[in-house]
């Protein structure tokens, strides 16, 4: 019989924990959701040999059992809640053998819950290297749990690990803290409502009883009698407890670690100098984007453009495998411009998450943090709203998910209206073929591509956008409460390459088969859409069509024509003449509006949505890019080209601004609990991009 056995990583956050993971899981990962929260839930398949399987679940990293956002939340019911989907057989406990003092608090409190416990040291290497020596055998004897130490960047002790966790069974540590004495009555009196022992796990239900999701109404008001009764204070209670094991920690230590003395390494301190520069430091980082931007354009340009061939070489074979009928037509027309709109854009998605991934493997991104609250705080934010900021040049929706480490209602409330202004992923396609249409690939001074330098500015147009709208918000959201920031430095150092291929291979998966999904539905419902019209239009074109070509027209010529104008008397060419006024002083055309539309869903449609319409609104496959097929499309009332500079520039300003994303809505409202929100988000960034459109248009045409 094969057995299957639930592990549960946990542990402060830079402890290592996803390096752990990836490197126990490799590929045999999936995100998901935990039931009824917006947390990611990350999980792998682990063969442990001798027929066992364990499926590791990456909680979330919180500091103690005391939880202070949603995250540490979801952890706490986890291990709390024997009925939770999630709560685990086993419990790793990762700890940062560099600075194991503070991990031990968190360490000795999942040892007192009672759950089978093994604690793995990480970071031996850099233990190491600062002249630290741990004695795991007596740290095992003395916590009573199983001790590995390992290196989760380089996998020494990763097969010894594996070994552990198979043959642990249904081992129970031994209490390392006991409440105090005169609490003892009031966790008897818990004791009878929650069904546990009137020990640790008491302790916890008298403390954090209004965390805890299985408690129902009654129970809750119960304890909340109890602690009234007793004359209880809470927070005295948990200062006690982290004192009090503190204390027993700093015992613990000096028996099992040993710190050698060395030569003290500046190296960091001298880094950081710079780095951190109060003038110096900006530039970097503005550097550091520079280059990112530069590299999208450059190294991505040759599979970009093979790519786009496969996909046209693509749609004339089946154009000419398969019969006239409606079937190739929707396939030639409708499913392979529209996916094929999206895939070309891959390799600057992953070189997006490259260097996102390669900052933070380093270091720097907390660096990023730090540098940035002081100039956050001027605008209503902290150093915390940096981190999801520049998280939303991935995408918005785990960026907003992510402003839950705030401990400010209303910095996160800002930080939640105005990260979808950061310019995402899913804007980096519209980005790049808008730009490559009006901007000539040139070099400036030489070395500087030119279309690097405009995408690079769109991304600064984001951000400034961001800062400039929380500085006016933060006026009407009224908190009288202050925050504050802390933040643990990780040590720099060299990026761990299978961690970043890991998160590559995640992302494009991710962008190609979630974005692929909407985009070849609403290809298939474009083509529909395009391809039939309202009465009888489309036969009154097919005669005048014929009575034209026998009197002698050329016939491809005139083949062309007829698309287009059964383009524009469909049903999608109909809904685009609609909004048409609406949108014609920002430069807009019908064709436009109709990816202004279907873009809604997110934002990488648009592409997708042009491919299909440029298909549809031309007889023959010719192997054209999309690019080339924009470019030469002309407005009939003016003889001039559509995509002039003045409704290219239009258009990717709109673009930078609106809200054309259903997810980052969805995620609002779930993060705020309240359709205002989302209302608001939507109605100022529809109102800013419409008026920055039509301020561009205006002085560019």
């Amino acid at each position: 019989m094969k057995k299957r056995l639930k592990i549960a990583l946990v542990g402060n956050p830079n402890s290592g924990k996803s390096s752990l993971f990836n490197a126990l899981t490799g590929l045999h990962q999936k995100v998901g959701n935990f039931p009824g929260v917006t947390v990611d839930k990350k999980t792998g398949i682990l063969p442990l040999g001798n027929h066992t399987t364990a499926e590791l679940i990456d909680l979330p990293g919180t500091y103690s059992l005391y939880p202070r956002s949603e995250d540490e939340r979801v952890t706490f019911n986890v291990l709390m809640d024997a009925e939770n989907p999630a709560h685990p057989d086993l419990v790793v406990i990762v700890a940062d053998a560099t600075n194991l003092r503070r991990h031990l608090l968190f360490i000795t409190q999942i040892i007192d819950l009672g759950l089978p416990a093994l604690l793995v040291l990480n970071k031996i290497d850099m233990a190491e290297k600062r002249g630290i020596e741990q004695n795991t055998a007596d740290l095992a004897r003395l916590l009573g749990v199983p001790v590995v130490a390992t290196n989760a960047r380089s996998s020494a002790g990763i097969d010894q690990l594996k070994t552990t966790m198979a043959e642990m069974g249904a081992r129970v540590s031994i209490p390392f803290y006991q409440p105090n004495d005169e609490v003892k009555p009031v966790l008897e009196a818990i004791s009878e409502i929650s069904g546990e022992k009137p020990g640790y796990r008491s302790f916890i239900y008298l403390c954090n009883h209004d965390h805890l999701d299985k408690l129902l109404p009654a129970q809750h008001a119960k304890i909340d009698q109890f602690i009234g009764e007793y004359q209880i204070n809470i927070q005295q209670l948990q200062a006690r407890e982290t004192v009090e094991r503190y204390q027993q920690i700093a015992g613990l230590l000096t028996q099992i670690e040993r710190k050698a003395k060395q030569p003290e390494d500046h190296r960091s301190e001298k880094i950081d100098k710079i780095l951190l520069h109060p003038v110096w430091g900006y530039g970097i980082f503005l550097g550091i984007l520079f280059v990112m931007f530069q590299a999208i354009f450059a190294w991505a340009s040759w599979p970009m453009d093979w790519i786009e061939s496969l996909f046209n070489s693509l749609g004339t074979l089946v154009s000419g495998l398969l019969p006239d009928n409606l079937l190739a037509d929707l396939l030639v027309n409708g499913v392979i411009p529209g996916l094929g709109g999206v895939v070309v854009f891959v390799p600057q998605i992953v070189l997006l998450f490259f260097f996102l991934a390669l900052l933070e493997e380093t270091g720097y991104m907390a660096r990023v943090s730090f540098l940035m609250d002081q100039l956050m705080r001027k605008f209503g934010l902290n150093g915390k709203s940096i981190v999801p900021l520049i998280g939303g040049y991935a995408c918005a929706v785990p960026s907003i998910m992510a402003t839950r480490t705030i401990n400010s209602w209303k910095e996160r409330i800002l930080t939640i209206m105005v990260l979808p202004l950061m310019s995402c992923s899913a804007r980096l396609p519209v980005y790049t073929l808008l730009i490559g249409l009006s901007v000539p690939d040139d070099r400036v001074l030489g070395l500087f591509n030119l279309q690097g330098l405009i995408l690079m500015a769109f991304y600064l147009l984001g951000f400034f956008a961001a800062i400039g709208v929380a500085l006016i918000m933060k006026w009407f959201i009224r908190e009288r409460s202050s925050s504050f920031f802390l933040l643990e430095m990780p040590a720099y150092q060299l990026p761990r390459w299978g961690n970043i291929g890991l998160t590559l291979i995640d992302r494009a998966k991710t962008f190609v088969f979630g974005a692929g999904k909407v985009i070849l539905a609403v290809s298939m419902l474009l083509w529909a859409l395009s391809s039939y019209g309202p009465g009888d239009r489309f036969e009154q074109l097919q005669a005048t069509y014929e009575t034209q070509l026998a009197g002698g027209a050329d016939p491809l010529e005139l083949e062309n024509q007829l698309e287009r104008d059964k383009l524009a008397a469909s049903y999608a060419g109909s809904l685009g003449k609609f909004i048409e006024p609406a949108i014609a002083p920002l430069g807009f055309d019908w064709k436009i509006g109709i990816s202004i539309i279907t873009s809604f869903a997110a934002r990488e449609v648009f592409v997708g949505t042009m491919a299909t319409i440029y298909s549809l609104g031309a007889a023959d496959f010719e192997e054209t890019t999309l690019r080339q097929k924009m470019m030469s499309d002309v407005n009939p009332r003016t003889g001039q080209p559509v995509y002039t500079l003045a409704t290219t520039f239009s258009l990717l300003v709109f673009y930078a601004f609106a809200m054309q994303c259903m997810s980052t809505l969805a995620i609002t409202y779930r993060e705020t609990r309240s359709w205002k929100w989302p209302a608001l988000q939507f109605v100022y960034m529809t109102g800013l991009a419409y008026l920055g459109s039509l301020l561009i248009y205006t002085l560019l045409k």
